[in-house]
């Protein structure tokens, strides 16, 4: 695994560089590499499965845990060794499809470069292989024989059951998809194994127990939605979040913020808000985005008398309505599967957030009159200015990213890039000023980016798979016709889109709920005359709330970790915030104006 780790490491640097070398030559140059891109792309790849073997070997791939760890011990290590088990068969059984398909695109040369494919293939054959040797390890290290032996009996059973029930499966027809993709994915998520195996998992077990497709085609699908060109934001902007957090640009905005409001009742409450729209969405993990905010704000908001139950709703509520704000990863995923623009998108995406800040807004207002006053002084105009010139880097990043992709001056991916070089060069300056950053923690920043990069991507790879089952199965088509036919029109099919991913954001996130169901609902909203842009804030922020909402949403107990408050003690207070942002919902689904409006003209 160390070795693993220096190799993603070193791939995270090489993408940077490459796809910097590509921008300055293609932008200052005027002389475009044209082998920066495919040479991009064929590490890209190799990052995406390295990344995936370093997230399963430290278990941090997505994955719902609120129900495993509510049981005692011992049965909680059961299901962690049952859920190691089931990423061991699964990759296992696609280690053969994976050679034969890095074999047959042997065949077949890379344009700029001119060298087989296969080669960027053969990071599918080294990726599983790892991850089998990553799961047996897990196992090893945190199970006991008899744990491994009654969990493989259960695997054992359960596949001898479908095994020998293949005759009466085949009567089934599209009821099949129930029992693979409704409840062997809902028993597998429910158990805590990884969301990526569990959609696998169930693609892989449904090919072979009801089709006759050649299982290669899970391998070939889980390739083809991992190589998208688009996602090769995923990793870099991933990376400039943690650059972002080092650096020391987060914490500078949020110095700013808390001397220009800091006095105000109610004002750090206000800043912790502000502080999200800022620097959220740019990491790919809203536990992140969390995790880098609360521990530098709420030891002070606890000083001025704020309760840390009430903090931590007022965390979740902010995690909920972040992911429209550019350059949010899930926007640039809706663009990957659903071919929507990611510049429209970044333009939509403002609006939706504003809405839903001041929404949240009103309710720390109406809280902060409850409360008592508080005894902090006004900060000095000098010290306000001070922190403002410490601000102005961290101030004009988010702008500099916006700006470039809206006004199409850079695509997603190439701004990424200059936004890591930006925030490089400014941890250069800020060192030499005497800002010290410790260059220890740049290597494990690397590899914490390569894993939740490959943690990200083989979601997409596995329900792009996962997607193409159930496009094949004639489900899709159904499908489309339902929501087609639903009465009301367009009104109604969003009312239903609302409640659909707010019920797949409470377990899925984003990413997977996006990737599974994105490309077979937004055609059936175009037909509906519906806005791509329009229903992408609809559907992000509608995950959002699933995502947060008590008592299901799993990111309502991340923040709960993240401030170390008992969920109980949350719950009561997250519903205001919940209801603020249910009617922002409710105002960006039916004024579309507020997500189009500032779209360029057609």
């Amino acid at each position: 695994m160390r070795v693993v780790e220096a190799v993603a490491a070193a791939l995270m640097v090489a993408e940077t560089v490459i796809l910097l070398a590509g921008v300055v030559s293609r932008y200052v140059l005027d002389n475009p590499l044209t082998w920066s891109d495919e040479l991009a792309s064929i590490l890209f790849s190799w990052l995406a499965m390295l990344g995936a073997v370093i997230a399963l070997d430290r278990g941090e791939h997505m994955r719902l845990t609120a129900l495993v760890n509510r049981l005692p011990e011992r049965w909680r290590v059961w299901f962690e060794t049952l859920g190691a088990l089931v990423v061991c068969v699964f990759v296992a059984l696609v280690i053969v499809p994976a050679v034969q398909h890095a074999s047959s695109q042997m065949d077949i040369t890379t344009p700029a470069l001119e060298i087989p494919d296969g080669l960027r293939c053969m990071s599918l054959v080294v990726g599983t292989i790892l991850m089998l040797f990553a799961a047996l390890a897990r196992m090893a290290r945190h199970s006991s024989v008899g744990q491994v032996a009654s969990a493989l009996g259960v695997v054992a059973v359960l596949a001898g059951v479908l095994w020998l029930a293949q005759p009466l499966l085949a009567t089934l027809g599209n009821y099949n998809l129930l029992i693979f993709f409704v409840f062997i994915v809902g028993a597998c998520v429910a158990g805590g194994v990884p969301i990526a195996f569990a959609f696998g998992t169930a693609t892989l077990s449904y090919l072979a127990l009801t089709t006759s497709a050649p299982l290669g085609i899970v391998v070939s699908r889980m390739d083809e939605g991992m190589s998208n060109m688009i996602l090769l934001a995923v990793p870099l902007f991933v990376l400039l979040g943690a650059l972002i957090e080092l650096s020391g640009l987060a914490r500078s905005l949020i110095n700013f913020m808390a001397a220009l409001l800091g006095h105000v009742r109610g004002g750090l409450q206000y800043v912790l808000l502000g502080a999200m729209f800022l620097v959220s969405g740019i990491s790919g993990s809203k536990a992140a985005d969390m995790a880098a905010i609360a521990p530098a704000l709420f030891p002070e908001m606890q000083k001025r008398g704020s309760k840390p139950e009430e903090l931590v709703a007022l965390l979740s509520s902010t995690g909920a309505m972040t992911e429209t704000i550019p350059p949010s990863l899930v926007l640039i995923t809706i663009g990957a599967v659903c071919s929507v623009s990611i510049s429209a998108l970044f333009v939509g995406g403002l609006m939706p957030a504003v809405v839903a800040t001041i929404a949240i807004g009103f309710v720390c207002w109406r809280r902060a009159r409850r409360e008592p006053s508080i005894d902090a002084k006004r900060a000095p105009l000098k010290t306000v200015l001070r922190t403002l010139i410490i601000a102005l880097p961290a101030l004009a990043l988010p702008i500099l990213i916006r700006t470039a992709v809206i006004d199409g001056a850079a695509t997603a991916t190439e701004v990424s890039t200059i936004g890591v070089a930006y925030t490089v060069v400014v941890a250069l300056i800020t060192h030499l000023c005497g800002q010290r950053i410790d260059p220890r923690r740049i290597y494990p920043m690397l590899v914490d980016a390569a894993a939740l990069s490959g943690a990200i991507l083989l979601i997409i790879g596995l329900a792009t798979a996962m997607a193409w089952a159930l496009t094949q199965s004639g489900f899709s088509a159904a499908l489309v016709r339902a929501m087609q036919s639903i009465p009301g029109g367009a009104p109604s099919f969003i009312l239903v889109s609302l409640v659909t991913f707010a019920i797949l954001g409470s377990v899925l996130e984003g990413i997977p709920a996006i990737v599974l169901f994105g490309p077979l609902l937004f055609p059936v909203a175009r037909t509906l005359g519906i806005h791509d842009v329009h229903y992408a804030m609809v559907v992000i922020l509608a995950m959002g709330m699933g995502l947060f909402a008590p008592p299901m949403g799993v990111g309502f107990y991340a923040a709960c970790a993240i401030g170390k408050v008992s969920p109980d003690r949350v719950v009561g207070r997250v519903w205001g915030y919940m209801a603020a942002l249910l009617v922002a919902l409710v105002l960006v689904a039916f004024i579309p104006w507020l997500s189009i409006g500032f779209l360029p003209k057609q």
